[in-house]
């Protein structure tokens, strides 16, 4: 047996093929293409779940992914397991493990239920003013309390044993949902020729038809034809269906996440298969066809087991086969929820009476409900209802007032109207504007290239939709530069076109404002809860959301959020729209990490990036330090050095030979095309117009704010070709920087950008003996002082292979950075290697790369700068240029605050005592002796033993700096305080003759 609440002969799933799972360790039988919740239905479960705050019994409210109650923990083996499943969208497959949440011992019977007996006390926001006083017990007894309470499933324990999967896809045309709307507008783009994609977060395509006998396309019934779309559709050479995944967000410039379930309804997945897919589409257009949410009303304890949504029991019974009561009352705003009830009704299910709030429904559906023998009661609302564990009954008042009647059920359903889901377009930076007629959001003021039909649009009538669909998908297709093809024409009729309109109240006209009636079940957020947020003085939705929670579970106010509206507007006697709307935000439903994360994950997680170098630094001894994501050379120790031994060694023979260091980790930028020049001009603060081809120049990048944002050396290889160079850690963002200036501020520049960051290995030769290593190796390239000066670039070849030479330096030594292929760069390396280690030469790591650097008082941005530094601060400003009247930063930079004086300036530290090397980071105070708190002038930003000076030394920013020059400082520290000499910042060779050899 499979449920003693199936209905033999409806529903569209096979009896034959079957599963069995387990719920709270209870087995239970199912038939293959069930939900987790139209299974427990079948076997007569309805209490699933408890509520967040009052822990209050709760049952299956809906049959998608609007479900707030019934949230699961699903576990395929004891790796494998998934909190806060919605019971509605996940398919059953054999030998699942499924259990319920946020109880303890047991569902049946919950100790946290004492928190609804408390429940006055835990009206809306009480814990902004409980747990304010007394202020020391916050740490020590709320907040420990609060984090034990907090969430709702368990999070695993174990590894994810999984793996996932990303995929990028372009398209002409995305449809976001396969219901009559999407499938209409995704045929009609597909016939035109326009590349589409379709996705639909369910198993099958269909949409409303799923529950929705009574419509015929094209001499077909509905769902019947749906699929013979789809069966179409997936023929195409030119369209992907996408089932089983979810359109979660919609990003700028039509770019849409989705995630695929691939394979959490299997039994026995392939093991190569990923468990989900995260797609990342680029459309040209998108059409959404989301369809609408049905609401719930709003009544006294309209939170039992049992109380689900009419459009919910019909899917239930006309989709999965399953009778959700088989007495069941019916509460109503609008005629759809007629429509559940004759269908429960020709199945042979009782239906007690249908309750509609409204005093004139369509006389269509009353003439069927008198024919089918249900009673109506117009003008009535529900007010109550009884039952525990499930409900037993409704308690139904006339309008106005009168005597109350009890009239028995073991089933509920109702349905206040139904509200556009335009959570995607409101996504998209679209505007919603409110239908006052209809009291609905639609869409309104377009952002982006995409359209909204059906039901997500506000379309009412199965034939008005059909063709709103074929003219949206043949006008995307021509839009995408495709000719209309064939014109196609799809003709649908419905059994009752619903004519009460689709909105309705938020709680019935007979509903006591003081008990609880849930506007937001999972986090048992009532209609008084709302009332008490605009008595306490909330008038905006965004607080009274804040201050009730309602809209923030896991289902992100789907059902909530226009009733929570809708009270809040009438206490303050203003029109909705005056109110205001909350926020839709991505994503739509919950996505888990491993769709996120993908690859991302264990080794992957943050790769090691290592340069071509690498093999033999690593068979040289080298020591590495990790460089954002780069393994980088930090020191060659040899036998018996410790590392400030190897350093020194280093340092050392750099100055009096040379040193080859592995610099390929710097960013390097391609910026070709005629505007190139102007491009640099506007990007960097000096000036690149006037750089000859051949030469080479060192510029400063500023943020739109003045403060330094990255540095480097550029080089101009002809006039319409630079090569970039910029730090390490900062290549990403600034080829980021630059795009987004390129693309958004300077679109009228012919430029063309190309991160080749990879594709060059440099070897930087540096020292006296530089020339004399690298010279015989040249081909082409005058090496001589007078042809290749410093700061020149060259191309030619090294070792027969191409390379780009730069006469620089970062040490204040003659230099060369040499530049080849990445493939070339280890052969390269022992080529020059093999030139330099008979002259005495050594290879250097970054360590000593930097004491070389300080020596000469060259800054690194990102050490030596915080983002709160100017180019004047750092002692660079000379690279500012005074002829130009525009670049990124100029503004900032003449911004009052940051051209007064006294402002921290770079400067050189030397300590008292030689031998004293100061920490990094370290304060800076002009009296040591000022009571605290004290004034600080700065802090060290570098500081080194420097074997090559003989003595210690240290940059920093101090206010005022440049006029404190020969002054002596103080730096606190624990356990001594430190005097300082402050200097300028060149330490060694302050002519810069060495530059020359």
């Amino acid at each position: 047996m499979t449920g003693a609440n199936r209905i033999a002969g409806a529903g569209r799933l096979t009896p034959a093929k079957t599963a069995r799972f387990t719920f709270d360790g209870k087995t239970y039988a199912a038939l293959e293409g069930d939900t987790v919740a139209s299974a427990l239905i079948a076997n007569g479960v309805h209490l699933v779940g408890r509520s967040f705050k009052y822990h209050r019994p709760r049952g299956i409210l809906s049959a998608g992914p609007e479900e707030p109650n019934a949230l699961i923990d699903v576990a395929r083996d004891t790796a494998r397991k998934q909190p806060n499943v919605r019971a509605t969208v996940q398919e059953v497959f054999d030998g699942m493990k499924v259990e319920s949440q946020n109880r303890w011992p047991s569902l049946a019977f919950d100790v946290g239920g004492i928190n609804n007996a408390f429940s006055p006390f835990f009206a809306a926001g009480f814990y902004y003013k409980t747990f304010m006083w007394p202020r020391a017990a916050w740490e020590k007894v709320y907040e420990p309390f609060i984090r034990r309470a907090a969430g709702l499933g368990v999070a695993p324990t174990e590894e994810d044993p999984d793996h996932y999967a990303n995929r990028y896809a372009y398209c002409d045309v995305l449809v976001v949902g396969a219901g009559v709307a999407g499938l209409a507008a995704a045929l009609s783009a597909a016939r035109a020729g326009a590349k589409v994609i379709l996705c639909d977060e369910q198993p099958e395509a269909g949409g409303a038809l799923h529950f929705d006998k009574g419509v015929t396309i094209d001499g077909q019934e509905g769902y019947a034809w749906a699929q013979a779309a789809t069966a179409e559709l997936s023929t195409m050479e030119n369209v992907t269906v996408l089932t089983r995944t979810t359109a979660f967000g919609y990003y700028n410039h039509n770019f849409v996440g989705l995630a695929e379930r691939v394979t959490d309804h299997l039994s026995r997945p392939d093991r190569k298969l990923p468990r989900e897919r995260l797609w990342q589409v680029r459309a040209k257009r998108v059409i959404l066809a989301t369809g609408a949410i049905e609401r719930h009303m709003v009544f006294a304890n309209n939170d039992r087991p049992g109380i689900m949504l009419a459009s919910a029991a019909r899917t239930y019974l006309n989709h999965f086969g399953v009778a959700v009561g088989r007495k069941i009352g019916v509460y109503t705003a609008n005629d759809s929820a007629y429509e559940a009830a004759f269908d429960l009704k020709r199945a042979g299910v009782s239906i007690a009476a249908i309750v509609d709030c409204r005093e004139r429904p369509g006389e269509k559906v009353l003439s069927e409900a008198r024919s089918l023998g249900i009673e109506v009661l117009t003008g009535h609302s529900v007010v109550d209802t009884k039952g525990y564990r499930r409900i037993s009954s409704m308690k139904v008042v006339r309008n106005g007032g009168g005597a109350a009647r009890s009239i028995p059920v073991d089933a509920l359903i109702m349905s206040a109207g139904w509200t556009p889901s335009v959570h995607l377009f409101s996504q998209s930076r679209g505007k919603v504007a409110y239908d006052a007629e209809t009291g609905r959001f639609l869409p309104g003021t377009y952002a982006q290239d995409c359209l909204s039909i059906g039901a997500c649009n506000g379309t009412i009538g199965l034939q008005a939709t059909i063709e709103e669909a074929l003219a949206a998908g043949d006008l995307m297709a021509r839009a995408t530069g495709h000719q209309s093809g064939a014109k196609l024409e799809l003709h649908g009729e419905n059994a009752i076109e619903w004519t009460g309109g689709m909105a309705g109240s938020a709680e019935g006209a007979g509903a006591d404002t003081t008990v609880k009636a849930f506007v937001d079940f999972q986090n048992d957020v009532c209609a008084k809860d709302i009332r008490l947020a605009v008595r306490e003085g909330m008038h905006s939705i965004e607080h009274i959301k804040r201050f009730t929670t309602n809209g923030m579970a896991t289902d992100q106010g789907k059902l909530s959020n226009i009733h929570g509206l809708a009270i809040a507007a009438d206490m303050l006697g203003r029109e909705i729209p005056k109110v205001g709307l909350t926020t839709f935000r991505a994503p739509y439903t919950p996505v888990t990490f491993g769709t996120l994360i993908s690859h991302s994950r264990g080794d992957l997680f943050d790769p090691a990036r290592k340069t071509p170098m690498h093999p033999w630094e690593e068979a040289h001894g080298a020591v590495f330090e990790d460089v954002g994501n780069w393994k980088r050379a930090w020191y060659y120790p040899r036998s018996g050095e410790t590392m400030h031994d190897a350093v020194n060694r280093e340092c050392r023979t750099v100055r009096d030979v040379a040193g080859i260091f592995d610099a390929s980790t710097l960013g390097k930028i391609e910026v070709v095309g005629p505007d190139a020049a102007e491009f640099l001009n506007l990007m960097y603060t000096n000036a690149w117009d006037t750089l000859k081809p051949g030469r080479c120049r060192y510029g400063i990048m500023l943020r739109e704010d003045g403060f330094v944002y990255d540095d480097g050396v550029v080089g101009r290889l002809a006039e319409d070709r630079f090569h970039v160079t910029t730090t390490t850690g900062g290549a990403p963002r600034v080829m980021n920087h630059m795009e987004d200036y390129l693309q958004t501020e300077f679109p009228h520049l012919k430029v063309w950008l190309t991160s080749t960051t990879e594709q060059w290995a440099v070897i930087a030769v540096q020292g006296p003996k530089a020339r004399e290593i690298i010279a015989p190796l040249v081909e082409g390239i005058d090496m001589s002082n007078e042809a290749f000066p410093h700061m020149s670039v060259r191309e030619g070849k090294i070792c027969g292979v191409p390379t780009r030479l730069f006469r620089m330096s970062f040490t204040g030594e003659a230099g060369y950075e040499v530049n080849v292929p990445a493939d070339y760069g280890q052969a390269v390396w022992e080529a020059i290697w093999a030139q330099a280690e008979p002259l005495g030469a050594c290879a250097y790591g970054t360590e000593t790369m930097h004491v070389l650097r300080a020596e000469k008082g060259y800054i690194i941005v990102g050490q030596d700068t915080d983002g709160t530094v100017t180019p004047f601060d750092a002692g660079v400003g000379w690279a500012v240029s005074k002829k130009k009247t525009d670049f990124v930063g100029i503004r900032g930079l003449k911004r009052p605050d940051l051209v007064k004086e006294g402002r921290k300036q770079m400067v050189g530290l030397l300590t008292k005592d030689p031998t004293e090397v100061l920490e990094e980071g370290a304060q800076i105070v002009a009296d040591p002796n000022e009571p605290k708190p004290m004034t600080m002038l700065g802090h060290v930003t570098s500081s080194y033993w420097s074997e090559n000076c003989g003595r210690s030394i240290a940059l920093a920013v101090v206010a005022g700096g440049q006029a404190k020059l020969g002054q002596t400082l103080y730096i606190p520290m624990p356990d001594k305080t430190i005097a300082v000499e402050v200097s300028e910042m060149v330490f060694i060779d302050k002519e810069g003759v060495r530059l020359n050899g």
